[in-house]
């Protein structure tokens, strides 16, 4: 049996990565921080290495006797964390990564990136992987950082011979999500009767569909290639009436105005400069709400032979998960 290593398994994409590999036949290895909770990965089959990704040791033991290594695991917190964290984990891990692949030999390391190192379009024009990175300017640290980090895979395949490809996801929505990440997005939706929503829209795909599009990745594709992983494109509003439709609720939809969110956005970004913290309403986090941040994964569906299942699969399947779970925080 072919084995792999995921990082970052106690998260969403990591769980469901590792739970498809184990259906595909895979030896599956994880790496997690010891703070992490890892009951999800009770009723899974696979071998469990503690440690950060920021430790060249622990990452170079977790490699070692592996064919093949799935690099989840980042700072995806958009608020209340530092640079130096974000570059710490999301740029220093990956060189540790990217080393410890190249002195075990693995086969092929597969990173997983954000859609947003890849400018977005519009609903006629969507972001494909052909558009350069256009988001730099709006100063989030997140996505800074992936872009940086995806260019240091890139670059040690053309510089090091690193066998590697980069998956580019947009937003995930699925079950398994513990802690809750973009389960986020489904509590704010709920239980409300009145729930204000941006101007803009993203791209929303089933982490399902992520995990299988890993699976293929690691046998399939360019060296040096990327692939944006995007089933729907939806306005806020859009989503928003499938949760509610899903969720058996009657909540009455506010548009709030882009000019109105945008200037919140600047004001706290200037509060959280004299607070010493980044807050949740920043320039940057207000600019991707009013943004269409719309891409196309065809190139994955016809080199991966990925098909993508409709978003309101997803969004029942997260619902009834937490519902199972006694998620009372969803």
């Amino acid at each position: 049996m072919p084995k792999v290593l995921i990082t970052g398994a106690s998260g969403l994409l990591g769980y469901n990565a590792a739970l498809e590999c184990c259906r595909n036949g895979f030896e599956v290895r994880v790496l997690i921080r010891k703070s992490s909770n890892a009951d999800l990965l009770n009723g899974l089959f696979c071998e469990v290495y503690y440690g950060a990704i920021e430790d060249a040791t622990a990452v170079n033991e977790a490699v070692s006797g592996c064919d093949y290594v799935v690099h989840t695991a980042s700072l995806t917190e958009q608020w209340g964390i530092g640079l130096a964290d974000y570059e710490a984990v999301n740029i220093r891990g990956t060189e540790n990564i990217i080393e410890a692949c190249m002195l075990h030999h693995v086969k092929r390391l597969v990173y997983i990136s954000t859609a947003n190192t890849i400018a977005p379009g519009s609903l006629e024009y969507p972001g494909t992987e052909l558009n350069s990175f256009s988001l730099f300017k709006i100063n989030s640290p997140y996505i800074n950082t992936k872009y940086i980090a995806q260019q240091k895979v890139l670059e040690a395949v053309v510089e090091k011979g690193l066998p590697a490809l980069v998956l580019n996801p947009t937003f995930m929505i699925g079950a398994h999500d513990q802690k809750p990440s973009s389960g986020k997005l489904l509590k704010y939706a709920l239980g409300k009767g009145f729930l204000f929503y941006p101007p803009g829209g993203k791209n929303f795909v089933h982490v399902r569909d992520v995990s299988r599009a890993i699976v293929f990745a690691c046998r399939n594709g360019e060296n040096g290639d990327c692939f944006l992983i995007a089933g729907e494109n939806l306005s806020y509003r859009e989503f928003f009436r499938i949760v509610n439709r899903l969720a058996r609720q009657k909540t009455v939809l506010l548009r709030i105005p882009g000019l109105a969110l945008k200037i919140g956005g600047l004001l706290g970004t200037a509060m959280g400069h004299l607070l010493g913290k980044r807050l949740k309403l920043n320039y940057a986090s207000a600019y991707l709400l009013c943004l269409q941040n719309y891409y196309s994964g065809q190139k994955a569906s016809r080199a991966l032979g990925l098909q993508y299942t409709p978003v309101a699969v997803a969004v029942e399947e997260a619902l009834e998960w937490f519902q199972k779970n006694d998620n009372t925080g969803i």
